[in-house]
């Protein structure tokens, strides 16, 4: 039994997406294919991101996906075709999408994300409301992947995500796992920085890269840091599909490279201590701050530090006549358990 697996089990349960909710986004999403399935020129719909990889985390934020046109079907748009942007296409899409939703979701609106319609429910279903992120693609004329907008300044990008998915999803079933496991818990580290440094993107591909089988919990976590740290160190991540440009980061690189190697010499540091429940949760807490693992709840040490933690009692506060004697709290612990 290894301490350092428990406690990463512990955090993934708190991080385990509601199934209810996420049963929600998923059928919003399929729902919103659906619809983009009758826009002209469709080829084929897909779904994408966390959803499809099966790396969601509470709370459920959106649900990922695709449309697929033809670019014989537009023959002026895209870098293949005359060229024009990709702006008036999303439009159309979204004028499409909106009105279609509000059969089912009457407050269903549209927004533009940075690669195509966002769709927003207005239904919260305990306290979360999934949206739907849905990237417009052209199918390329050389190349793998897709032709995806950036709407951000009106332009086209070469990408793969349908290929992104597949390389997440290959494997045994054992390696897999692990792969979602490891993807889930490094999601959750970025996610408690104030500034995340990585896109859930790059942390997948890294993920991709550096999972191996054969490995526990934490001894893969711990090498994916470590791998991390001197992946980003040497330079932005390629793309394992080979379509789109180096994944870019969104803090300076010495910072994220700093914080990689700080998550990595803490799960060093847990796995050196592996049979101390003590010592474990507390270098995991350097690097799971919001997850309570330094109050080592449910052991004896977090017994120890609860009873310090509880103001004093006198018998004056109790009611009871004569000096007010100092009566310490009294409750019963339970001993730690693997």
């Amino acid at each position: 039994m290894s301490y350092t697996v428990d406690a990463l089990d512990e955090v993934r349960a708190k991080i385990a997406a509601s199934d209810t909710v996420l049963a929600e986004a998923r059928n919003r999403l399929r729902l919103v294919r659906e619809i983009a399935s009758t826009f002209p020129g469709a080829l084929r719909t897909y779904a994408s991101g966390s959803i499809a990889q099966f790396t969601v985390n509470h709370p459920v934020s959106d649900g990922d996906g695709g449309l697929v046109l033809n670019r014989r079907c537009y023959p002026a748009l895209g870098p293949d075709g005359g060229g024009e942007a990709p702006q008036q296409v999303v439009l159309d899409l979204c004028a499409l999408l909106a009105p279609k939703l509000r059969a089912d979701y009457r407050a269903a609106t549209c927004h533009k994300s940075k690669r195509g319609p966002k769709l927003h429910f207005a239904v919260p279903i305990q306290d979360q409301d999934p949206t739907v992120d849905l990237v417009v693609g052209l199918t390329r004329r050389d190349g793998n992947g897709l032709w995806i907008p950036n709407l951000e300044d009106n332009t086209w990008e070469a990408s793969d995500p349908e290929k992104h998915v597949l390389l997440l999803n290959t494997g045994t079933v054992a390696l897999v796992r692990l792969r979602r496991r490891v993807n889930r818990l490094v999601k959750a580290w970025n996610k408690q920085f104030t500034e995340p440094g990585f896109s859930s993107h790059n942390l997948s591909m890294l993920a991709y890269e550096c999972v191996a089988g054969g490995q526990n919990l934490a001894d893969a976590l711990a090498g994916y840091f470590a791998y991390a740290a001197e992946a980003v160190a040497a330079g932005d991540i390629e793309d394992p599909a080979g379509v789109s440009v180096p994944i870019k980061l969104l803090i300076p690189r010495v910072d994220a490279v700093r914080r990689l190697r700080l998550a990595a010499a803490a799960l060093d540091e847990a796995l050196v201590h592996d049979d101390d429940q003590q010592a474990v949760r507390a270098a995991l807490a350097k690097v799971y701050w919001n997850y309570d693992l330094d109050s080592a709840s449910g052991t004896f040490a977090g017994a120890v530090n609860a009873l310090r933690r509880s103001p004093r009692v006198t018998t004056a506060t109790l009611g009871l006549g004569g000096p007010a004697t100092v009566v310490r709290p009294t409750r019963a612990y339970g001993g730690a358990s693997r």
